[in-house]
């Protein structure tokens, strides 16, 4: 027997969840729908990789010996540098670059996969999620934005976010460049400084007007006392965009006037009755956003992780990238396109009590009475008959008696058992007892002598009407569940 000190300990790495069942099959049922509305519009589906050549990642990645930050990566055989995908969005870049010519465009297409994210995990951060994306590759104009706008307000529809608890909201890089241009903080030596105007913008919401004034200048202590640097404005330059995200406009800018247009398309389309508004605030973080940019946010309020009640907020957000495809390419390939972030979707829905796999039915267990070859043989058929009825069904394969098999099924959930000792199996029937119902009967009984006797929600029928029983007591159930 091996020394307890020398056994493996079973242990999670920090940032990874385990999946369960229901879990799985919720996240399943909700990207169905999503499916469905993706290929109304037209929307193809394509899969790539989990790894990629760390350099088609692309603006991810530090100068530096081993890229590693915000990615996980490693070399190959040929000391290659490879990485788990950071996002679906690049290695669609990649994929359209290496297969342009085969391709239709404008390329519409949409992908679902594990995303990889080497940083510190934390509350409801994780380094490994599901993100769910839909791209048009190939199109100029912002019609192609406002579409991708509206279908993302379909797709929350869908899924059974109710109009009104949601809203699409659009802006511009365009605006916010020519923005953080007249702050003085055009060209590549400001890049560090434009993201955090761009972050501080981002949190107009969760801040309000004066948070977003601390952190455009020296910085911000929130509650714990924590400290974040701002991005170090004068006070003119604190005031211009300030104004700029009151008012959401700039002179003379294009990003205005393609945003006039998205405007114009979405009412033509009957979208704008709420569900997708022209919103200054909005910011993409990513830098690879040249121009239009969308965020579907959830208005309904939830308790937060201090219990404190607050608009859930972003589900799904994108852009316009009209540079990803170029590095591959050397010549402008536009494209715009959006991701839901699966794991926050499935958290809205289940707030809302709207998402279950309470539909799907736990498999009937066939439990093991006797193990000689016959027996088994009997207990597999009634199994087979079963499934070709379309019944998930189960033949126990455990080592236990018949009291550890009752609590193997109630552990499953089964709905019921199938029971063959030798005398059942002389008469040429079966014992089936229906565990719903048995333990509604036992709940209200509380004499053991009336349990004796009333054997609750137990029945005795021939061989041949096995199946028929089943399905009978199933649909019961499900009339029971409403």
């Amino acid at each position: 027997m091996a020394d307890k000190a020398d056994k493996m300990k079973a242990r999670l790495p920090r940032g990874f969840v385990d999946r369960h069942a229901d879990d799985i099959r919720a996240v399943k049922k909700m990207t169905d729908e999503i499916v469905k509305v993706y290929e109304l519009y037209g929307f193809e589906p394509v899969e790539q990789p989990l790894i990629e050549y760390t350099d088609a990642l692309g603006k991810f990645l530090p100068d530096q010996d081993r890229p590693n930050e915000g990615v996980f990566s490693f070399q190959d055989d040929d000391e290659q540098w490879l990485s788990l995908r950071y996002d679906l969005t690049a290695p669609l870049a990649r994929f359209v670059a290496e297969n342009f010519e085969a391709i239709p465009k404008p390329f519409r297409s949409y992908r679902s996969g594990w995303v990889f994210r080497n940083e510190k995990p934390g509350p409801g951060r994780f380094r490994q999620f599901m993100q769910f994306d839909a791209d048009i590759v190939g199109t100029p104009g912002v019609a192609a934005d406002a579409e991708m706008a509206m279908m993302m307000a379909d797709t929350l529809e869908a899924v059974g976010i109710k109009r009104g608890d949601y809203v699409i909201r659009v802006n511009n890089r365009k605006v916010l460049d020519g923005v953080l241009e007249a702050i003085g903080l055009g060209g590549a030596d400001n890049a560090g400084r434009r993201l955090t105007v761009l972050r501080a913008i981002d949190k107009l919401d969760k801040f309000g007007p004066e948070g977003v004034r601390l952190l455009l200048g020296e910085g911000r202590k929130d509650e714990s006392g924590d400290f974040t640097k701002g991005a170090g404005l004068d006070e003119a330059g604190i005031a211009t965009v300030l104004a700029y995200i009151e008012t959401g406009d700039v002179a003379g800018n294009e990003g205005v006037e393609e945003l006039k247009q998205i405007a114009a398309l979405v009412a033509a389309a009957g979208y704008d009755d709420g569900r997708i508004k022209i919103d200054p605030s909005v910011v993409r973080g990513l830098e690879y956003y040249t121009g239009p940019v969308y965020e579907a946010e959830l208005l309904f309020e939830v308790p937060n992780d201090k219990g404190e009640i607050v608009r859930f907020g972003s589900v799904a957000g994108g852009g316009r990238y009209d540079g990803l495809v170029s590095r591959f390419r050397g010549e402008p390939v536009p494209a715009t396109g959006f991701s839901i972030g699966v794991s926050r979707l499935t958290s809205a829905l289940k707030n809302l009590g709207m998402l279950d796999s309470s539909d799907v039915i736990a498999p009937v267990v066939v439990l093991v009475m006797d193990k000689d070859t016959e027996s088994l043989g009997r207990y597999q058929q009634m199994v087979s008959s079963l499934r070709q009825a379309g019944i998930r069904a189960e033949m126990y394969l455990g080592g236990s008696g018949m009291k550890a098999q009752m609590k193997y099924a109630d552990r499953r959930g089964a709905p019921c058992v199938v029971i063959q000792g030798g005398d059942e199996r002389a008469n040429g029937e079966v014992q089936i007892k229906d565990l719903i119902a048995g333990a509604k009967a036992a709940a209200a009984i509380t004499d053991n002598t009336e349990w004796r006797e009333s054997r609750p929600a137990q029945v005795s029928v021939k061989e041949a009407d096995l199946v028929a029983t089943v399905q009978g007591i199933l649909d019961a159930q499900k009339a029971d569940r409403g």
